[in-house]
């Protein structure tokens, strides 16, 4: 009985998520009312659908922690904001200004909109931790895997998702290729892009490091642990002898 009140506890409030979704869907909606560039905003949002899609139909069997489903959330927005207006047309030099008196772009020198970086760097900050929640649960990762495969999965998506930018790029055509882009006439702005995101996933994973070993009782035994040989023989020929042998 305690055991499964304890379960219980341990499960993710259930409003949560639908609230976020019912949030995100309403803005999505309401941004997506006169958005500046309409083919850019509906190229923008095919990933941004196909990953709300998912989110969905997997939320009753495989729930996300709040925190999770909160970082996702906080992603999305900033995504929604760059989808309405064209990602290198998003006002938000106006808005600093209007705030504080002074543009963003004169305060730090930049020559060019830099929100569609700051969005990169986003996707590596907000989404290296849910990357990291499904590999420990899905894949049971343990110790320095915990920590390395939502690195290494931050990176090479954001990598791939470089890769479908260019190609779309290429098939729509010049103007809304160019809009999608949003390279701004930077050469290297696909590097860049992924270069913030790694960063963004290594200043998330320290923080979840640090938590992790201040909380974590068996933390360094786990450590150690991963690191350990778990099978001595070999693998390739000495693999394939094996299941021949079968």
């Amino acid at each position: 009985m305690g055991s499964r009140r304890a379960a219980r506890h341990r499960q993710p409030p259930k409003r949560v998520p639908l609230i976020l979704l019912a949030v995100i869907l309403v803005l999505g909606i309401a941004l997506g009312i006169a958005p500046w560039e309409r083919s850019d905003w509906l190229l923008e949002n095919v990933p941004a659908v196909f990953g709300i899609g998912i989110l969905m139909l997997t939320w009753r069997r495989f729930p996300l922690s709040t925190i999770s489903y909160s970082l996702i959330f906080a992603f999305l927005v900033l995504h929604e904001v760059g989808a309405h207006y064209t990602y290198s047309k998003v006002p938000y030099d106006e808005w600093f200004e209007a705030l504080t008196g002074r543009g963003l772009n004169d305060l730090f020198g930049f020559e060019r909109n830099h929100y569609d970086r700051f969005v990169h760097f986003s996707y590596g900050l907000l989404l290296a931790y849910p990357m990291r929640e499904l590999f420990v649960r899905v894949a049971d990762a343990k110790g320095f895997w915990g920590y390395a495969l939502p690195f290494d999965l931050t990176m090479s998506s954001s990598m791939v998702y470089e890769l479908i930018e260019w190609t779309a790029a290429l098939i729509v055509g010049s103007n809304l290729g160019n809009a999608y882009l949003g390279s701004q006439g930077d050469e290297w702005d696909a590097q860049k892009d992924m270069s913030l995101a790694t960063l963004g996933a290594a200043i998330a994973l320290t923080v979840v490091f640090i938590v992790h070993r201040r909380l974590d009782r068996d933390f360094h035994r786990e450590w150690a642990d991963s690191l350990s040989v778990k099978h001595k023989d070999p693998l390739g020929e000495v693999e394939i002898e094996k299941l021949q042998a079968k």
